[in-house]
């Protein structure tokens, strides 16, 4: 299995060798460009091939916001995700960070492990959402949709009731194995419902489906995985 490719995008040239040097020694994952803008960071994801880009949001030119909006349009960087670490964790900038299209989000504070850990699943096609910005909180954020946002109840016309029970749930959190477990059924199929769900609504990932379920009103602030029938 090939390794992970990582983009450093940070315009502290010490938190990046900071984060080459943490990741760097990992056995299936390297450093593979840093960018100390957000420009440079969209080149790089392109021309470095990068699995996932390490993007700060506060930087020179062009914010990390702006530059994930741009990774995430761009067809061709379809395969690249985006992982948010700043030390701004406040609720507006994770809701802007997952509508512009990052996959996750963490605080520049975190523990190595988890940032280790975070960069793995995200690689892997997981959502990541940090502990200290609350599933509540963004939910209702989430909840008021932007002034002319895509998300359209009727943009979910196309799920089966399955794909839509697997939407309401990938949103509460659950990883596959949870919704497995929910649904009565492997977790290869469960992953197999998840992607069909992400290809019928055009989401990059996990992250942009929690974006639709609420940006729709499939779920609401505060809701909870309800027992599901057996398929």
């Amino acid at each position: 299995m090939e390794n992970i490719r990582v983009v450093l995008a940070d315009d502290q040239a010490l938190l990046r060798g900071t984060f080459r040097l943490l990741i760097d020694v990992q056995s299936d994952m390297e450093v593979v460009g840093e960018a100390a803008d957000g420009h440079e960071a969209v080149a790089l994801a392109r021309t470095q091939r990068a699995d996932v880009v390490l993007m700060d949001i506060r930087m020179p030119g062009l914010d990390g916001i702006a530059a994930t909006r741009l990774i995430a349009q761009d067809e061709d960087l379809a395969g690249v995700k985006v992982l948010v670490l700043t030390t701004f964790e406040v609720e507006e900038y994770v809701v802007e960070a997952l509508r512009a299209g990052a996959s996750g989000f963490l605080g520049k504070g975190v523990d190595p492990a988890q940032l280790l850990d975070a960069i793995r699943l995200v690689a892997d096609g997981e959502a990541l959402l940090s502990p200290t910005a609350t599933r509540g909180l963004i939910a209702r954020f989430l909840a008021r949709p932007e002034p002319g946002s895509p998300s359209d109840p009727a943009a979910l016309a196309a799920l089966t009731p399955r794909e839509l029970e697997v939407l309401r749930l990938v949103a509460t959190g659950l990883s596959n194995q949870d919704i497995a477990e929910q649904l009565f059924v492997t977790p290869g199929t469960a992953k197999t419902h998840v992607n069909r769900t992400m290809a019928k609504l055009g989401a990059r990932d996990r992250a942009q489906l929690v974006v639709t379920a609420y940006e729709t009103g499939l779920v609401h602030p505060g809701s909870r995985p309800a027992s599901a029938s057996r398929e």
